[in-house]
């Protein structure tokens, strides 16, 4: 069957029911809705300015048409200037290649921006050749590189199918760890207590009576609840936290607004108040079985209330939804004691210098290897009950 490949320099050039048809995941085991691949996530980015020439994140989507124009394939692509917002951190490679005298800026970025989730990266309409058309893609992708003279293809948090198709195509595996919670069918969140060892059990008891002190209090917000003062709200907490913790937010107010009128219902607000107030809040976004969290702030500093808001809240909503994972983010081995266990991320590039090819490939094996024996000594240290406790 003929393709056609296009660039597409942002999502308004694109009609959001043929892109989301693309986007449903049909990998086993992942979540069929990824609500970051979404049309109206990746164009609020977009007409708000989070992404674009001023930014670093040109947008440069790979589509892939069949013979009669119809959409069948799709590559979230931005040419970036820097390496900032990944999660996926090539600094190192980049100063290298660059004290030997090579240019390793503009590359190419496969990847939501600003958001280290796992989800589909190769979109795919379920009723084309899935194979045949992630060919295209890639050969799309390396066009791409070579129009744009970019240096490299770095596709991140990539889906098991997504990885192995980029891997057939000679990409290099790179692998990192996050923490995330997983459903095992518990009704409550004492069930889910009562699944750990008993020191961890009080432990997050006691986290979760002392950030609620003095009054504290929590609300869930979501769909046509959510109003402009709570979004008011919490883009106060995320500028003051983000300007303390990264030096310049991502993200915009405008943003914001975007998601709020697009995808409300895909969105949960865990708000505390203090005083009659806001004082700290998170911003989880809910697919068909999972729910991720992303981005939090505060005002106030109250003990574990980070805890309670980001970790706790969201366990508790998951079992509410029977949702079978919570994402909380990127790092963070704090998670580990508080239910949430390592699990690998992938990632794939492809470098167009052989020597600089060849160097990140040996250190890739090693970093590899490395990844594989922490998550393994990890899993051996989460709070969940031994057999001899049980």
């Amino acid at each position: 069957m003929p393709f056609q490949i296009k660039i597409a320099q942002g999502l308004s050039a694109v009609p959001a029911d043929a892109w989301d048809a693309c986007a449903r995941s049909t990998d086993s085991g992942a979540d069929p809705f990824n609500p970051f691949i979404s049309h109206a996530f990746l164009s609020s980015l977009d007409e708000s300015g989070c992404v674009g020439a001023k930014s670093g994140w040109m947008p440069l989507h790979v589509l892939v048409e069949d013979e009669a124009g119809k959409l069948v394939g799709a590559a979230p692509c931005y040419l970036k200037s820097h390496s900032q917002g990944e999660y996926v951190f090539d600094h190192s490679w980049a100063d290298a290649f660059e004290r030997a005298g090579g240019r390793y800026y503009p590359k190419l970025q496969v990847s939501v921006p600003f958001t280290p989730v796992t989800g589909p990266r190769l979109l795919v309409a379920k009723d084309a050749p899935q194979d045949e058309v992630r060919a295209h893609l890639i050969a799309g992708l390396r066009t791409l590189r070579e129009h744009t003279e970019a240096s490299s293809i770095h596709a991140t948090f990539l889906q098991e199918g997504d990885l192995h198709a980029f891997e057939a195509h000679g990409f290099l595996r790179r692998d990192d760890q996050q923490f995330h919670w997983f459903n095992e069918g518990y009704a409550s969140f004492e069930d889910f207590l009562a699944a750990l060892s008993s020191r961890k059990r009080k432990a997050i008891r006691r986290e979760r009576r002392d950030a609620l002190t003095n009054g504290i209090t929590i609300e869930w917000v979501t769909g046509s609840d959510i109003t402009k003062k709570h979004w008011d709200a919490f883009f106060a907490f995320y500028m003051d936290t983000g300007s303390r913790k990264w030096g310049r937010p991502y993200l915009n107010r405008k943003f914001f607004s975007l998601i709020g009128e697009r995808m409300a219902d895909r969105i949960l607000l865990v708000m505390a108040r203090h005083d009659g107030r806001y004082i700290a809040g998170a911003i989880n976004f809910i697919g068909d079985t999972r729910l991720y969290g992303r981005n939090w702030g505060c005002i106030e500093d109250h003990p574990f209330l980070h805890f309670e808001v980001c970790y706790y809240q969201a366990i508790e909503f998951a079992i509410a939804r029977g949702l079978e994972r919570v994402e909380a983010g990127a790092q963070g081995e704090h998670k580990l004691a508080r239910g949430y266990r390592p699990v690998i991320t992938s990632s794939a590039h492809d470098i167009a210098n052989p020597s600089l090819r060849k160097a990140i490939a040996d250190y890739l094996e090693h970093e590899r290897d490395y990844v594989a024996e922490a998550a393994e000594e990890l899993s051996s240290a989460t709070p969940f009950k031994h057999r001899e406790e049980e």
